[in-house]
């Protein structure tokens, strides 16, 4: 993984300012520590964490330290590495059983699997990236490239589109004016991709992206506002040979509006 940008450090850590917070920016700094990790990583020292955080070797070991004591890491004498902890389970667990749309929906996702034999996630957004919150699959699949936990970007995929179309007006200005700052010269590209994804949901309730992220994805998106306002989005998609844009406008398209509509119903 790249280093994280001095942009991305200081969107994350640096928006506070003033002596009177710097126990948040600790906290901000703390937290930051922890999204380094990614999946497959077994462990990371104190250095790697330094390099991919920005911050001072110094500062990480008093970070890293802390984190332990607290049960967020887990430190291995053998490797002289650290781990995530447990408390991060506990962390997750608590996220997902506090969401009872996620729960609610499984059902209808599981159905979209099984009828288009693709994988669908349920997403929220993270900064400038979605997570999957949930991911189904029809019996029989192989597993998912990304599954639950995966992040992907908010402004070239099909999720990050939908869910930026579903914020209120002002909530969405903002957020672009974030994608725009992160996206330096490629921001008319970006732009004029989140117009079309634009222009699509509000005509047919929802949008594709063939290639924009990745080469080998088809990706077809769908907002969902739930009653109590909480924003989020749902993606079917999967690579080209089981997807093909004709398929994503015809077929899997309608289908998923449909879906996400339902589900947005229901939280009521």
């Amino acid at each position: 993984m790249a280093r994280i940008s001095p942009q991305q450090r200081k969107a994350e850590t640096d928006q506070l300012e003033g002596e009177e917070t710097y126990a948040v920016q600790g906290l901000a700094r703390g937290l930051l520590v922890l999204r380094v990790f990614r999946p497959g990583e077994n462990a990371l020292s104190n250095a790697e964490l330094a390099e991919r955080t920005g911050l001072p070797r110094p500062t990480v070991s008093r970070l890293t330290e802390t984190l332990t004591a607290l049960g967020y890491l887990a430190y291995v004498p053998r490797l002289g590495r650290y781990t995530l902890g447990a408390a991060v389970v506990a962390l997750c667990h608590s996220l997902l059983a506090g969401m009872p749309y996620r729960i609610a929906a499984r059902p209808m996702l599981q159905d979209l699997a099984d009828s288009t034999r693709l994988p669908v996630s349920l997403g929220a957004r993270d900064q400038l990236h979605m997570i999957n919150i949930d991911t189904v699959r029809h019996a029989g699949a192989t597993p998912a490239r990304f599954d639950l936990g995966a992040r992907i970007p908010l402004a070239t995929t099909a999720m990050g589109r939908a869910y930026l179309y579903g914020l209120s007006e002002a909530n969405r200005k903002g957020l672009l004016e974030r994608v725009r700052q992160h996206s330096g010269k490629a921001w008319r590209s970006v732009r004029s991709g989140l117009d079309h994804a634009f222009e699509s949901l509000e005509r047919r309730g929802f949008c594709v992206s063939a290639g924009e992220w990745r080469a080998d994805v088809v990706g077809v998106g769908a907002p969902i506002v739930t009653a109590d306002g909480v924003v989020l989005a749902v993606n079917c998609g999967g690579p080209p040979f089981e997807i093909s844009l004709r398929r994503a406008e015809q077929e899997v398209g309608p289908k998923l509006a449909h879906v996400a509509a339902v589900i947005a119903g229901n939280s009521i």
